[in-house]
This record gives C-alpha cells, structure tokens and sequence, in this order.
C-alpha cells in the first residue's frame, strides 16, 4: 500500500532529506550498504533476546533504505546498478531479521512457532520474485496489502509487544500471502490481453544493405563478368553467360573457316569417329 497509494506522500516528505544528504558527499549506494550492515546486529540482538535494541536497531537499518531513493533522485544518480544493490540488499536484510526472530523463538517459544519467521520470508521472496518477473515481461506488478513497508512496520510492532509476535507474525504470513496472489491476479490479466506481435527483424541480408567495401567488390566483380561477356537475367547473372558467348564466338569463327574452304573448293573434313561412309 505504501509503494501505491503513499508513494507520492512519502516522496515529498523525504525530498527536503534527500537535498541536504547530497550536500555531505554521500552517494544512494553509501546509505543502502549502511542499511545492509546494521540488519546484521539487528539479527543478534533480536536472537539473543535484546527486543528493545533490535527495534531501534531495525528502525536504523530502515532509514537508509527509505532516504537512498529521495538521496539518488536529488543528486541525479538514479541508476540500474544502483536499483539492483538496493533490490538484493533488502532481500538479504529481510532473510538477517526473520532468522533472528526465528532464532528467537527457538529459545523463548516451545513448538513450532519458530517456522513461522521462514514461512514469512518464503512468501516474501515470492512477491519480491513475481515483481521482477513482471517487469521483467514488461509488466506492472506493484502493490498489495503487505509490501516490504508493511512488513517492517509489523515487524517493528511485535518487537514493541513481544507477547503480540507469535500473533502479528501469523497476520504478516496470511497478508503476504494474498498479496503474492493479488501480484499474480494482477500480471495474469495483464498478459491476458492481445498483445500485437513485434516488428519482423531488419537485417543486413533482408534491407540489402551492404559494407562499403562488399559494395566496391561487387561493382568490381560485375564490371570483370561484363568485359568477360557475361549477361545479366532478372537482377542477377545468368549462371554460365561467359561460357556460352565463348561459345558462341568459337561458333562464329568455325563458320567463317567452313564458308572459306567452300569458296576454295575444300572438301568439309569429317569428325573423327563418324560412321559416314
């Protein structure tokens, strides 16, 4: 819901940030790797029980996260690479957080509550998968009721209220899961629409362009077959052109020899190997 409804919101509210962060130097890739480094005392101190400093903790490794995209924008450092380090840094600090918080109720909580913390992040890396898919397809796949922001604010919650973990836990796995539905409804209907199919592809061999120097030997090339009595047929040579006006020349010049012995009254020699008496 944040990323849709509130993104407009949030991003006026932190732009005043952002301009005053590129006043100090430092670049979107500095906050988001300050933001990786703090989830991993976040996950110890929540491990080993310290709830407390594991939520200001956590809330440290947030603001990073939040303040990187406004820093980008007012600097002009909005990149690919950039999105990417973001994109793989939450999914790493996801995966620190939960497994302290799995860790947790292994030592404070008898059964199996400590399954729910990797079934959370299971469906997490789920949506997180059918957003990249989808814009990778071209498709929008933003939105639902439990987003990465909402996670963390629930997160924050029972960390806040550790008799309300267990509980909220179970609320963020059943609101993730109908969002990685909702993310799948989304993209199926927008795949479900005829799309028409894409220009053919224009190649050198389909436009007949050609290198500037395969254009100087193919002009050399014709001028040798027309000076060697080649002909053209249909834009093309005809395939033994030469041959046949070598032919015909040697054709011309036997006649020219057969119509000078008959004026000397030479008898016509005969081939050899002829059956004629």
């Amino acid at each position: 819901m944040f990323d849709g409804r509130f993104r407009s919101g949030v991003d006026v509210a932190v732009k005043p940030l952002g301009q005053a962060l590129r006043r100090t130097g430092l670049s979107p890739d500095h906050l988001t790797a300050l933001g990786l480094l703090l989830a991993v005392p976040t996950a110890w101190a929540i491990a080993t029980g310290r709830l407390g400093l594991g939520l200001g903790l956590l809330i440290g490794s947030a603001l990073p996260d939040l303040l990187d995209g406004a820093l980008a924008k007012a600097s002009g450092r909005t990149t690919v690479r950039g999105a990417f380090f973001d994109s793989v840094s939450d999914r790493v600090t996801d995966a620190l957080v939960l497994g302290g918080i799995a860790w947790y109720l292994q030592d404070h909580h008898h059964g199996h509550a400590f399954m729910l913390p990797f079934a959370v992040l299971g469906v997490s890396l789920l949506i997180s998968y059918e957003r990249a898919k989808a814009e990778s397809l071209k498709f929008d796949a933003k939105g639902g009721l439990m987003e990465r922001a909402e996670r963390i604010v629930v997160l924050c919650a029972g960390l806040a209220f550790s008799f309300l973990l267990v509980p909220l836990l179970w609320v963020m796995l059943a609101l993730t899961a109908v969002t990685a539905v909702q993310r799948f409804v989304k993209v199926w209907r927008q795949a479900s629409v005829d799309v028409p199919p894409p220009p053919p592809r224009v190649t050198r061999a389909s436009s007949g362009a050609r290198h500037p120097g395969e254009a100087a030997m193919a002009m050399r090339w014709r001028a040798w077959r027309e000076a060697n009595g080649w002909t053209p047929r249909e834009g093309r040579y005809a395939q033994g052109s030469a041959r046949s006006g070598a032919n015909q020349r040697w054709a011309e010049r036997r006649q020219a020899r057969a119509a000078a012995r008959a004026a000397d009254g030479v008898p016509r020699r005969r081939r050899s190997g002829s059956r004629r008496p």
